[in-house]
C-alpha cells in the first residue's frame, strides 16, 4: 500500500506507516536495521529500487531523504510504502526550505527502535559522514567514490575524517580480487618482494588494493594505467615465480600461481544490491579497511 502525505511531519507519517502496514495485512513486522538513503531527484529512483532490492535479504525500513531548496519556509512531503515487492517498508521524504537545516529532526522519529540504523549516500558525500546531522544517527555509513566526478579525490577527502564505521564501496568491490589474491599467498610458500597492478586511471578500487597489498605485504606495488574502467590485473612476485591475476573478460580471469597450471575463475562486477547486502552483513568497524586507506594517506 502507498500513501502521499504533503505539507505534513513526523507525527502523520509515523501514523500513516501504521495506517500502511494494517492495510496490508502485516500489523508487525520483523525487520533488522533501518537504511537511510541520502540522495537527490536524479538519483532517487534508482537509489530506492536498489534498497528495496537489498531488503529481500535484509528487511529493512528504507527512508529515502531528498533534501531541496534551503530557501523558504519548511515543508516536509512524504510517501509511505509497505509491501509490494519488498520485504520491509520504505518512506520517501522530500525536505525544503528551513527544514532541511533540521533534516534529522525530521528521520530521527522514523527510526525503527532498538535497531541498527545503516546511512548510505549513493551520490556526492559529505566530506565527513560521521559530523554529518543524518550520518550521526549511523553505526555504519557507507559512500560511494565512483559515483562523484572525481573518484580518487572523493575517496581521499572521506578517509581524511574517518570515523569507525565508515566504509566506500570501491572497498566492497575488491573483496573478490582480495579473496583471490590471499588464495594465491596461502598457496605460494615465497615472500612477496614487489609487484604490479594493471588498472584504469582513477580508478579508487584499484588504490585501495595498491594500499591493501602495500600496507599488508609490506612491499612496494607499481601501479600501470590502462584504458579501461577496470582493476585489469594483478602480478605479485615471489622466488617461486609469479602469482597473476589477469582479467579476460567482464565476467572471468586468469588464476596462476606458482607450481599449478593456470585456471580460469569468475570475477564478475557485482550490483549495488549485492555490495550493500555484504556491507551490511556485519556492523562493526573494519579494521583493514581503516589501515588501508591510512596507509593511502601516508603514501599521498
Amino acid at each position: 500500500m502507498e500513501i502521499a502525505l504533503e505539507k505534513t511531519n513526523s507525527s502523520r507519517i509515523a501514523r500513516a506507516m501504521v495506517k500502511a502496514r494494517v492495510a496490508a495485512g502485516s500489523p508487525a513486522m520483523d525487520m533488522v536495521l533501518t537504511l537511510l538513503v541520502v540522495t537527490d531527484d536524479h538519483n532517487v529512483s534508482e537509489a530506492l529500487k536498489t534498497a528495496t532490492t537489498l531488503s529481500r535479504e535484509h528487511p529493512s525500513r528504507v527512508i529515502g531523504v531528498i533534501l531541496g531548496d534551503g530557501r523558504g519556509g519548511p515543508q516536509l512531503n512524504a510517501k509511505v510504502r509497505v509491501g509490494e515487492n519488498s520485504s520491509g517498508e520504505s518512506i520517501l521524504l522530500r525536505i525544503s526550505g528551513e527544514l532541511t537545516k533540521h533534516a534529522e529532526s525530521v528521520v530521527l522519529p522514523l527510526l525503527l527502535p532498538d535497531s541498527p540504523v545503516v546511512v548510505w549516500w549513493p551520490g556526492k558525500p559529505p566530506t565527513n559522514p560521521s559530523e554529518d546531522a543524518i550520518g550521526q544517527l549511523a553505526r555504519r555509513r557507507l559512500t560511494d567514490a565512483e559515483a562523484t566526478d572525481s573518484p580518487i579525490r572523493s575517496l581521499k577527502s572521506v578517509a581524511r575524517n574517518y570515523e569507525p564505521g565508515d566504509t566506500d564501496l570501491s572497498w566492497t568491490r575488491l573483496t573478490p580480487w582480495r579473496a583471490l589474491l590471499a588464495a594465491a599467498l596461502d598457496q605460494s610458500s615465497g615472500r612477496v618482494s614487489g609487484g604490479t597492478v594493471v588498472a584504469g586511471r582513477g580508478n579508487p578500487a584499484a588504490t585501495l588494493l595498491v594500499s591493501w597489498l602495500e600496507s599488508r605485504l609490506k612491499v612496494s606495488i607499481t601501479t600501470k594505467h590502462v584504458d579501461t574502467p577496470q582493476i585489469h590485473s594483478v602480478v605479485l612476485h615471489t622466488p617461486d615465480g609469479d602469482v597473476q591475476i589477469e582479467r579476460i573478460t567482464a565476467h572471468s580471469c586468469h588464476f596462476s600461481v606458482p607450481g599449478s597450471s593456470p585456471r580460469e575463475v569468475p570475477l564478475g562486477p557485482r550490483s549495488l544490491a549485492e555490495l550493500l547486502a555484504e556491507d551490511l552483513r556485519r556492523l562493526d568497524a573494519d579494521d583493514i579497511y581503516a589501515a588501508t586507506i591510512a596507509h593511502m594517506l601516508a603514501d599521498s
